[in-house]
């Protein structure tokens, strides 16, 4: 099987799922958040130590030295103003973690450590004790821990370097202590509103008269594409009963909105299920242009007064491929779009330039985005 070949019945067969997956009802707690139940967003600076040579380097990055000697001075270990010490297994980093909603005292959350100067790598370190702070300024949560990192960094006296993956990140996985809980903003009044995760007027619709025959007229209403307002509980209890309840109801969503995405740098292209082409016809092929260069002697004949001199030859050659039309009827879906092309054995990028060239006519039924 050829790889072009293999690339769209692997695009057919993603767009098969969505086709079964929108089949199906979905949970209300995959389809929407409760307005006010967020996480939040931490940050921090520290200093990774226990490097095998591969730290920061401390004539560029001066910082570094500067954040060693001022935790030292907090040990009780003080450096002469004079001395600059050089350092090697030493690193600053940037510690940046998500405090999920109702993180209480005392558990714990993953963080990710990112090198801030120039160390080789963060492999076989470990995070001194920092806080995270967050946008309030308020420390919520202390980092400290042995890294986790997935690459690895081989580098030689001459330069060269081999790198897999990214060495230069890492993360520690429970390696942040929560000091802090973020007070609640979830209103306590007689609502609650569901904000979908994507806007879409049919499943706030579908939502809403869910609700109302579960529960009775009234207890919902939509508000937009986005919310619905549900009426709740005031009791404490009560209210998570209610809204263990709401999650696991099944509501049947609204069908996604025509839409292919293209990656023009990877060639990665997805098609939603309800994209249609109109009639159009498409001549696929390709006209490649060789030009070559050389250089001949010109020599003149003998006891004749000319000059030898050098003569350039070119060379074009003109090649054009066998190129075949194929003809979309009306209503064509994704299935016949994709087996059209895979017969005319067009490559990726071609098929990027089709749907660009059938969104300009008007034939493309879909938004075409380019990321």
């Amino acid at each position: 099987m050829s790889k072009h070949r293999s690339f769209y019945l692997a695009l057919a067969l993603i767009a098969m799922l969505v086709v079964a997956s929108a089949a199906h009802a979905d949970r209300l707690k995959d389809l929407a958040d409760v307005e006010g139940v967020r996480a939040n967003q931490l940050i921090g600076y520290g200093l990774v130590v226990g490097l095998d040579g591969t730290g920061d380097q401390t004539s560029q990055a001066r910082f570094t030295v500067q954040s060693l000697k001022s935790l030292l001075t907090q040990l009780g270990v003080t450096i002469p103003p004079d001395v600059n010490p050089q350092l090697k297994n030493v690193a600053a980093v940037a510690v940046h973690a998500e405090l999920p909603a109702f993180a209480k005292p005392g558990q714990t959350i993953d963080i990710t450590v990112s090198s801030l100067a120039n160390a080789g790598s963060l492999r076989g370190g470990s995070l001194l004790m920092t806080p995270l702070k967050g946008p309030d300024g308020q420390v919520y949560a202390m980092a400290q821990g042995s890294l986790v990192v997935g690459g690895f960094g081989v580098s030689g006296r001459d330069g060269s370097r081999v790198s897999v993956n990214v060495p230069s990140a890492g993360r520690i996985p429970g390696g942040a202590i929560v000091e802090r809980a973020v007070a609640s903003t979830t209103d306590p009044g007689d609502h609650i509103t569901l904000n979908l995760h994507s806007a879409d007027f049919t499943t706030a619709a579908r939502i809403t008269e869910s609700l109302n025959a579960v529960y009775g007229a009234g207890t919902a209403e939509a508000l937009d594409a986005v919310s619905v307002r549900v009426a709740a509980p005031r009791d404490a209890s009560r209210r998570v009963r209610f809204m263990a309840e709401l999650e696991t109801m099944e509501v049947d969503p609204g069908q996604a909105a025509a839409r292919v995405v293209v990656n023009s740098r990877t060639g990665t292209i997805v098609i939603g299920s309800n994209v249609r082409v109109s009639p159009a016809a498409v001549a696929h092929g390709s006209l490649s242009v060789t030009i070559s260069e050389s250089f001949g002697v010109s020599q003149p004949n003998a006891f004749s007064d000319g000059e030898t001199v050098v003569v350039p030859e070119s060379r074009i050659r003109v090649e054009e491929e066998d190129s075949r039309m194929f003809l979309f009827d009306p209503g064509v879906t994704l299935s016949d779009l994709v087996r059209a092309v895979n017969e005319v054995g067009a490559a990726p990028g071609d098929l990027i330039a089709i749907l660009e060239a059938l969104k300009r006519v008007g034939a493309l039924r879909a938004e075409l985005v380019v990321i």
